[in-house]
């Protein structure tokens, strides 16, 4: 749009002093004019616009301290560290087994990888393979001992009692983010 091409004595004639005047009778026939079926119908579309623009407003101020809250949650949130298993490095675990098997020569003990496996040819050696079982769960410091496998009995093949138990240690890192 142009300044130049603009018509200002068009816009003068809606700043007169008379134009509140104009403005004023223009309303006052208005129900002669357009009906009052056509006013209340109009007077209820602005009061329901009324209606929904104080609703979405209540709607904006409660998301809005429901955010708040929701920060404020966030900042009392405790960093909780993460926990690991790292392999126990082979040598110690060869070392561990070597001594495990002189201390309790009546069982079969190996190592297999990052695992202990126990194993006795009778169910009388159970006294002795449970002691071997808690002398690992013992064994190292930090160490984490799951049992992998346990059987006793008939379901052994092979020997009549078995365990394979892994071993990790556990390591704390500093959480994230």
């Amino acid at each position: 749009m142009d300044f130049k091409s603009f018509e200002w004595r068009k816009l003068q004639k809606y700043l007169n002093p008379n134009a509140a005047h104009d403005l004023n009778i223009f309303l006052e026939r208005l129900p002669q004019t357009a009906g009052q079926t056509a006013l209340v119908a109009a007077g209820i579309a602005w009061m329901a616009a009324g209606a929904l623009g104080l609703f979405t407003a209540m709607q904006v101020k409660s998301m809005t301290e429901l955010r708040a809250e929701l920060k404020e949650t966030q900042a009392l949130k405790p960093a909780v560290p993460v926990l690991r298993d790292v392999p126990v490095p082979q040598q110690d675990l060869k070392s561990f087994t070597d001594s495990l098997a002189r201390t309790y020569p009546n069982i079969d003990i190996k190592q297999q990888g990052a695992s202990i496996q126990i194993t006795a040819a009778s169910t009388a050696f159970f006294g002795v393979f449970r002691e071997a079982i808690g002398h690992v769960q013992n064994g190292g410091t930090g160490w984490r001992v799951s049992v992998e496998r346990l059987c006793v009995g008939r379901e052994c093949q092979g020997n009549n009692l078995g365990a394979l138990l892994k071993i990790n240690k556990v390591s704390v890192d500093k959480p994230a983010g």
